[in-house]
């Protein structure tokens, strides 16, 4: 017998739970409960609330999956600080 191929997904993290565990609402409005994956946290890539993720589903459990992937949102850089603005005066 095959395996069943995973359903992949793309959701926006809600809430952080105990235990790297993330509450992720996805694209098609329903709620799963999704931990991260190995290579996740071999690479030490952190989640916050608010962070566009795409999630693994199994076919047998829909309301669990597994985080593969945080996609980077596209932000205006920061300008790095001038290191002497807060450079300490001697007396």
């Amino acid at each position: 017998m095959a395996k069943e191929e995973m359903i992949q997904m793309e959701g926006v993290v809600n809430e952080v739970l105990p235990d790297t565990r993330f509450r992720v609402g996805l694209s098609n409005g329903h709620n799963v409960i999704a931990y991260v994956s190995g290579k996740m946290r071999k690479h030490r890539i952190r989640l916050l609330a608010g962070d566009k993720v795409s999630v693994e589903l199994t076919p047998y459990d829909l309301s669990k999956g597994r985080i593969t992937f945080r996609h980077k949102d596209e932000r205006v850089p920061i300008a790095p600080m001038n290191p002497h603005q807060f450079r300490h005066k001697r007396r």
